[in-house]
């Protein structure tokens, strides 16, 4: 049995994965051990907390497990497809715990307030956001998902060129007409773009 797990350190994540395909449990346990530690370092930047980046680098490789047979060679390698797992289920998770905090800052929103500053402190910054969300709606999807990448999963040009698949003059001018244009959407309001 150790000879054929030695066996599996020397196979391409392409061969190793179409293994994964078939349910062979030695290269699944090779391309954990082969790109675990990226995915935890992302997963770790994404989340900012131990306990959940763990959690969420055993969700997203269980997905790898169930969906081998839906890698494509020809859009990514098998380790930035990986990687994109581990973010999208990570911004999933975000934005489900954000929904939640939502909720609950309407509801403490309509209880009553000791200090009306407090309360009027809560209503500029949730008025402020939405704003923002205005903003970025009026974005082309390209320039949206680049900002997004960048800004609210604290991707580098570099990372978010490499997961895109794109060159990384493409990325910085994606996002510097994308900054421009919430740039815009905010003056031609007499807004303050939020700092």
């Amino acid at each position: 049995m150790a000879d054929k797990a030695r066996q599996y350190l020397t196979l391409a994540d392409e061969d190793l994965i179409s293994s994964v395909e078939s349910s062979d449990p030695l290269a699944f346990e090779a391309l954990y051990d082969r790109h675990g530690r990226a995915a935890y370092s992302l997963a770790y930047r994404i989340m900012g907390e131990r306990q959940a980046a763990e959690d969420l680098v055993q969700e997203s490789f269980l997905k790898v497990w169930r969906s081998a047979g839906g890698y494509r060679a020809d859009r990514a390698s098998v380790r930035t497809w990986i990687l994109s797992i581990v973010h999208h289920r990570g911004i999933d998770l975000l934005r489900a715990m954000s929904s939640r905090q939502r909720t609950r800052e309407r509801f403490e929103a309509t209880a009553e307030k000791s200090q009306p500053s407090e309360a009027f402190g809560e209503v500029w910054k949730n008025s402020q956001r939405d704003q923002v969300r205005d903003a970025l709606k009026t974005l082309p999807a390209e320039q949206l998902k680049i900002l997004e990448l960048a800004y609210f999963s604290g991707y580098t040009h570099v990372e978010i060129a490499e997961m895109l698949d794109l060159p990384l003059g493409t990325v910085k001018g994606r996002m510097r007409l994308g900054l421009k244009k919430v740039k815009t959407y905010f003056e031609s309001r007499d807004l303050t773009v939020p700092g």
